[in-house]
């Protein structure tokens, strides 16, 4: 199986991308956008992208390309995002001056980085940060990435565990242009849109009240094209063709102007 993620190789999404498919040829991706036409034209049976993070949220992005393409959730996997202080092989961590890292990357090893006297400087990403590294061959610079990253590329790992909070996961997707059926535990995620009328969207969340559904997640994202008027995403425990949630969503849809299934899959719990 040829499976699509955005990034270089050694990227957290392409640890996820093992970690959830096993052996499985990996696909890099520039962006988000090319991830999923790559599952839309066939070149990937597979594609996974993040969704979300346990400290920097959503990623707004990928909820806008779910509902612009016709593809299908099939999958979720959650990982442990353990960064590592990375550098020149032989490099002192007295030496270091400077860390090279994606924003979000940088911006949670921040008292990591304060504590040490060590400058962040953010790159494109951060298995590109090792690789941007490696070429320069600074070795008063380190990079911030995973272990894998550090491996693929021949560096050094000077410290492993560097975030500032343990409690740091990110949620992906698995994505395909067939659904799935889930037997035991599952999860199924939704997007609608609904009139702007007092209690429109209490009426839409009654329908999984009624039925005791647990509703894990909801998302609002702007209507594109329409000001001041939203989308709506869901993620509910329970497979869309139960019977329970078949009721639930035949009843939305009778508020709903736009209500769209994207997936059932198997639910992961992570650690």
């Amino acid at each position: 199986m040829r499976v699509a993620f955005q990034g270089e190789p050694g990227a957290y999404s392409e640890q996820a991308l093992f970690e959830y498919f096993g052996a499985v040829e990996s696909a890099p991706c520039e962006t988000f956008e090319a991830v999923f036409e790559a599952v839309a034209t066939g070149a990937c049976e597979r594609g996974l992208i993040p969704i979300e993070n346990s400290l920097a949220g959503s990623i707004h992005q990928n909820y806008d390309l779910l509902l612009r393409h016709n593809l299908h959730v099939v999958g979720e996997y959650q990982l442990r995002v353990r960064h590592c202080l990375i550098a020149m092989p032989g490099a002192a961590l007295s030496a270091i001056q400077k860390a090279i890292s994606h924003p979000q990357a940088l911006a949670q090893c921040a008292s990591y980085l304060k504590r040490r006297g060590i400058q962040p400087e953010p790159v494109y990403d951060t298995a590109g940060s090792v690789k941007l590294l490696k070429e320069s061959g600074a070795r008063d610079t380190a990079a911030i990435a995973s272990r894998r990253a550090a491996e693929l590329y021949g560096m050094q790992i000077l410290e492993e565990g560097i975030e500032d909070n343990a409690e740091n996961y990110t949620r992906f997707l698995a994505l395909s242009q067939t659904a799935v059926h889930p037997d035991g535990e599952a999860k199924t995620s939704i997007v609608f849109t609904l009139k702007n009328q007092p209690g429109a969207l209490f009426k839409a969340l009654s329908v999984f009240a009624l039925r005791e559904i647990d509703l894990t997640k909801i998302e609002s994202r702007p209507l594109q094209g329409k000001p001041w008027e939203y989308l709506f995403y869901v993620d509910f425990s329970g497979a869309a063709h139960e019977e329970s949630s078949q009721r639930a969503l035949d009843q939305l849809g009778e508020y709903a102007l736009m209500l769209r299934t994207l997936g059932s899959y198997a639910r992961h719990r992570g650690d």
